[in-house]
């Protein structure tokens, strides 16, 4: 090749070595991110321009439609203050009630009496019996689809608020260290999902 046929410069795309690695397994991480996010737009945009509430019972119902398995591939490894991110805790809010209802409403139960403000904003009914917040986390996801998203990502922060402290004051044959442990990660959760809130409203929540 003479100097004048000289290929135009492409500068080298630089990537962490896991995702080199996993790209030489035939999986790209990057394309694996991006098409985490853009399921999670296509997903709430579906939802808020569609106005219909069989659409909406449908996204909020989402995991007993796909499994919970195909929810977690799709949007579990995000980044916590991500819109996969949140969209990924927020189901798994919704199926802790499900799956295990008697021990969320112990929890809150234990939690509401220290935690007035925050009770007040996820509108936990009294008393939290399953019921009631089987009702609220369908409330926080319909809220998603069809409603204030901000509004939706601080009463769902509001509730692990509420879980935290109830997970702070570990029951009979409870490990407390594990439970100090699993507090910590749940005021986590409401940390992440209440700056989730924050870049919706700013339009930077992707």
């Amino acid at each position: 090749m003479s100097d004048g046929e000289r290929r135009p410069f492409h500068r080298p795309t630089l990537r962490p070595p896991e995702a080199l690695d996993a790209a030489a397994d035939g999986v790209d991480p990057l394309d694996v991110a991006d098409a985490a996010h853009r399921t999670a737009q296509l997903v709430v945009g579906r939802g808020r321009d569609s106005g219909d509430p069989l659409i909406t019972d449908r996204l909020v119902n989402l995991v007993s439609e796909v499994g919970l398995a195909t929810v977690a591939q799709m949007w579990a490894d995000r980044p916590a203050r991500t819109l996969p991110g949140a969209l990924w805790r927020l189901y798994l809010l919704h199926e802790w009630v499900l799956r295990q209802p008697e021990e969320v409403g112990r929890l809150f139960t234990l939690g509401r009496s220290h935690t007035e403000v925050w009770s007040a904003v996820a509108g936990v009914a009294e008393p939290p019996d399953p019921q009631a917040l089987r009702r609220l986390t369908e409330e926080i996801l319909t809220g998603v689809f069809d409603g204030d998203l901000g509004l939706a990502l601080e009463r769902a922060s509001a509730f692990c608020h509420v879980a935290a402290v109830g997970l702070a004051e570990p029951g009979p044959g409870e490990i407390p260290g594990e439970q100090v442990r699993r507090a910590a990660r749940m005021r986590d959760t409401a940390d992440d999902l209440q700056a989730c809130a924050r870049l919706w409203r700013r339009g930077s929540l992707h």
